[in-house]
């Protein structure tokens, strides 16, 4: 049944684009017996933005903020506070941050979230039941996390987690300053990644939500001991898919990545932690596991009143995009994949692979070309590819016998070689609907819509390292000898993708 059939028949108040678990849709089977008390609570529960503003703050006033909850609750004194900055769409409520409370240095504890406070699997299924729900391989943490929080937010005000998740709510699936992640965006909103790989990344994640969404009755079965507490339907009878695939975005923009703990406690929910705290490439900072807690020191000194920032991971701009919705132009783990792989009509296909093999690489190969370190990339290609052109069996022999990526590079062959990856980077530049200058032209109105901006970042810096990678191409194809040289023909040249 779709959202809007359910709207129609329950009436039930509009659900807003993305919050994290904006709904109350109650179980069909208690929907007569409880009728007009769920409607009201609908109304009272549901996070909307615009004309729900004071109901919100009423809410605020009953419960207190996420960090006087913490308090109660047993969070320690810390040297942060929760500040608010607006919103990119005026429509929503302005969103929270993390800053300093105080001038901190390199190396203080900016605040430590006791265990009790935060949300992991070991806490939601157990050990046994984390390890076997896990090795099917058919749902993720993030899954199981996100459908537990959905469960959390059918208790409404009864639910211990209430605050937390009334603030993830507020945050809408957001980092700071960030937009909702690709992953829930129109099909028009998307046309602004065309030309990107990303695109084909969000639509392959999109359809593997949708998997994970239709085995979630499986967690339903295997831990129905915690489940006995919530009233109500089978997951995919409780909840629409719209409705998980919110709540799993929102739970992905805020999940923090725990090293040196077990499998149970790897990824964690942690107040305070992300969206709150503000995502930078370029920090060293990060949330760590302690005896019975989970703290956060600062890499970095900070005034009073600054946003605290925590490294997101070494991630390309594409991730950061698609996981918390922003890019960042200084982000030095950037990188596109140029994919070769030799052609498998080759007679000579195995020996090929042979010699791939023992050199490290595959017969389909990932190259990875970092944001400023094209040329290194290029140069990383080349001997891939000369193998692929090697058609005399002789040479072939002689190239299974050397050690190391050698053969013999003729002048035709070298400017068959660098010819076809010229062409490839030609071809990947051509994909995109716009130029590179006319991208910076359009990044420089201040006006242009907040999901066109952050996609146009995104494929100029694309853009930028496959003209780098053009570049040093072409500079190569300058310092040849003899530019009256014919490529060589290669009937079975490799595949670049």
């Amino acid at each position: 049944m779709e959202l809007t059939c359910l709207h129609a028949k329950f009436n039930l108040p509009q659900l807003p684009h993305l919050s994290l678990l904006s709904y109350t849709i109650p179980n069909p089977r208690i929907f007569f017996r409880k009728r007009s008390n769920l409607c009201l609570a609908s109304v009272s529960d549901t996070l909307v933005s615009g004309s729900r503003k004071e109901v919100s703050s009423k809410k605020e006033d009953e419960f207190g903020d996420l960090k006087s909850w913490m308090h109660k609750n047993g969070l320690p004194p810390c040297k942060v506070v929760l500040k608010e900055r607006p919103s990119h769409d005026e429509k929503h409520r302005p969103i929270h941050y993390v800053a300093a409370s105080e001038d901190l240095r390199a190396g203080d504890v900016a605040f430590s979230v006791p265990n009790s406070l935060v949300v992991t699997l070991e806490r939601v299924l157990g050990n046994e039941t984390v390890a076997e729900l896990l090795t099917t391989n058919k749902l993720s943490e993030l899954a199981c996390l996100a459908l537990y929080l959905m469960y959390e937010k059918k208790q409404g005000k009864k639910s211990f987690w209430y605050p937390y998740i009334k603030e993830l709510d507020r945050q809408r699936g957001r980092g700071q300053l960030a937009v909702e992640s690709p992953l829930l965006w129109s099909e028009d909103e998307l046309a602004y990644l065309t030309g990107s790989p990303t695109k084909a990344e969000v639509l392959e994640r999109a359809e593997g939500i949708k998997r994970e969404y239709n085995e979630l009755d499986t967690v339903w079965f295997m831990a129905g001991s915690l489940f006995q507490q919530y009233p109500y339907d089978i997951p995919t009878e409780a909840f629409p898919f719209e409705i998980f695939k919110q709540a799993f975005v929102a739970v992905q923009s805020c999940v923090v990545h725990l090293q040196k703990v077990p499998l149970a406690r790897r990824f964690a929910l942690v107040p305070l932690g992300p969206p709150l705290l503000a995502y930078r490439s370029n920090c060293k900072a990060m949330l760590s596991a302690v005896s019975g807690a989970i703290e956060l020191v600062v890499d970095r000194p900070y005034k009073a009143g600054e946003p605290i920032g925590v490294w997101c991971g070494p991630q390309p701009n594409s991730k950061l995009l698609i996981n918390y919705g922003f890019v960042d132009d200084d982000n030095s783990y950037d990188r596109l994949v140029v994919e070769a792989a030799l052609n498998t009509e080759d007679p000579q296909y195995q020996d090929k692979r042979l010699v791939v093999q023992r050199n490290g690489k595959l017969s389909i190969q990932a190259f990875h070309v970092y944001a400023g370190k094209e040329k290194e990339a290029v140069s990383d290609m080349l001997p891939y590819l000369r193998l692929g052109y090697v058609s005399d069996p002789s040479e072939m022999q002689s190239v299974l016998s050397s050690q190391g990526p050698v053969c013999p590079v003729s002048p035709c062959m070298e400017q068959a070689v660098l010819e076809q990856l010229a062409d490839y980077f030609n071809r990947r530049l051509a994909g995109y609907p716009t130029a590179l200058n006319e991208d910076e032209s359009l990044l420089l109105d201040p006006n242009l819509n907040a999901k066109k901006r952050v996609a146009t970042q995104l494929v100029r810096l694309e853009k930028k390292i496959l003209h780098a990678c053009l570049q040093a191409t072409i500079d190569l194809i300058d310092q040849l000898p003899d530019h009256t040289v014919s490529p060589c023909p290669a009937p079975y040249a490799p595949l670049l993708k």
